[in-house]
């Protein structure tokens, strides 16, 4: 009867553990911290005279790197030691905690740019959280989770200078990032950066990282 009674609190404590030691509440309130901040901004920018939805381009950019930044730092692992040495197989824990990041923020963040879908709307945002989370999964298991964030910010601030004005064309492929919502190879892009960065981080796990 006691082995019982201790086992369920065993087993309810694990969870908690776990997500604790990913940083997962903390990353959970940055997510919303940016969903919320990322609502009044496009808010303010088609309020401004002269300006219309296409003003919320720099929305549409920069909030997909601050939540895929506050995904890649919460997937560091104290104990990387621990997931190598386990009974059980790592990588549908590493890719459960991954989806269970990016799903959420990619939907506050399209209810943050309602409306005009076809220019630069709900689209546009999920697909950009998708392959800027893609990205600094890919960086986390390549680089450590701590400087996840880099490539991804490096990548999308030489776009958003580069990038031209007129959508589609090459510049679907390499400035994915800047397309309006429904650029059908933006989307492919995106979609292959995170399968391929969730596979690697699944896989992998973030890499090592003294201290």
């Amino acid at each position: 009867m006691n082995r019982h009674a201790t086992a369920a609190p065993a087993s309810t404590a694990l969870p908690v553990l776990y997500l604790r030691s990913r940083a997962v509440p903390r990353t959970a309130a940055a997510l919303l911290c940016v969903a919320l901040l990322a609502a009044w901004a496009a808010h303010w920018l088609q309020a401004q005279p002269y300006f219309d939805h296409g003003a919320r381009v720099p929305v549409l950019v920069l909030a997909p790197l601050l939540v895929s930044s506050a995904i890649g730092t919460g997937l560091y692992a104290a104990a990387d030691e621990l997931d190598r040495t386990a009974v059980r197989p790592w990588w549908p824990r590493r890719l459960a905690h991954l989806l269970a990041l990016t799903v959420p923020a990619a939907a506050a963040l399209a209810l943050a740019v309602p409306g005009h879908p076809e220019a630069f709307g709900a689209p546009g945002m999920i697909r950009n959280v998708l392959g800027a989370t893609g990205v600094t999964a890919a960086s986390a298991a390549l680089i450590g989770a701590r400087l996840s964030w880099l490539p991804m910010t490096v990548y999308g601030a030489a776009v958003y200078l580069a990038a031209p004005r007129t959508p589609g064309g090459a510049a679907a492929v390499w400035a994915w990032p800047m397309q309006p919502g429904p650029q059908v190879w933006a989307w492919v892009v995106a979609s292959a950066v995170f399968a391929a960065g969730a596979a690697l981080y699944a896989v992998r796990g973030a890499r090592h990282e003294r201290g």
